[in-house]
């Protein structure tokens, strides 16, 4: 028996978990924590990340993939002709499901300080869409210019949560957490000179935020800053719908 053959068979017998070679893939996330596992890609061979991808797919959902490069991206095209690689994101997603056919459940604002931080933003958008998370990206709007994140304030100021992504020194969170009455999760990314140290002063600034609806994820870590906010916004609604 082929080998995704066999991994397709353990993963549909619905276990709680699958054991591969190289895994013990977690197939009940999904009821316990609302969404499947996802798959930190750095580090893993192509093939590892094929059987993996193959146990999560075979459940029936949209399995995805983070830290995704060129190499492993082109080994998973050849296994999964439904594969969508986002080179700028670094993702990589096994769609199930057609775009039309995938409601959306709450709203998600990405806001990004300078085109530098384009991918971590992007990281976060793929991630909410695999959620099912409607998404409004608004790029390029860091405190330099302050007359532009006003001016475009309508676009975000009722969403369920923002995620704000900047480097440098990190001072957009704050900015818009004095605007909104929603969480704001603020990323720092490691884009700057020399005393950005990596990303370290914009995690410190975001940490030391005197706006109290900003918390803060690790540093260029878009993934996590999604997740959470697309967390806040489906349980949002769904608390909505249970109590009608």
């Amino acid at each position: 028996m082929d080998p995704l053959q066999a991994i397709f068979r353990v993963a549909s017998a619905r276990s709680a978990t699958a054991a591969l070679p190289s895994a013990s893939v977690d197939l009940d996330r999904q009821r316990r924590c609302g969404f499947p596992e996802v798959v930190f890609g750095q580090g893993k061979t192509i093939e590892q990340l094929r059987e993996i991808l193959a146990a999560l797919a075979a459940c029936g959902d949209d399995a995805f993939a983070t830290r995704i490069d060129a190499e492993q991206a082109a080994g998973l095209a050849a296994t999964f002709s439904n594969g969508r690689y986002n080179a700028l994101a670094r993702t990589f997603r096994v769609a199930q499901k057609q775009p039309s056919d995938s409601a959306t459940t709450g709203w998600v604002a990405v806001i990004s300080a300078g085109t530098s931080d384009l991918p971590v933003a992007e990281e976060v958008r793929e991630t909410l869409d695999w959620m099912g998370v409607r998404v409004t990206m608004i790029h390029d709007v860091g405190v330099a210019g302050p007359h532009r994140l006003p001016a475009r304030l309508a676009e975000f100021e009722d969403a369920d949560a923002v995620v704000v992504v900047a480097g440098m020194e990190g001072a957009l969170p704050s900015v818009v957490g004095g605007y909104v009455a929603c969480p704001v999760i603020g990323v720092p990314t490691s884009v700057g000179y020399g005393a950005n140290f990596g990303g370290l002063s914009a995690l410190l600034s975001m940490l030391n935020s005197c706006a109290a609806n900003v918390a803060v994820v690790n540093i260029d870590a878009g993934f996590k800053a999604a997740y959470l906010a697309g967390l806040i916004a489906t349980r949002r609604h769904s608390s909505d719908t249970d109590n009608r």
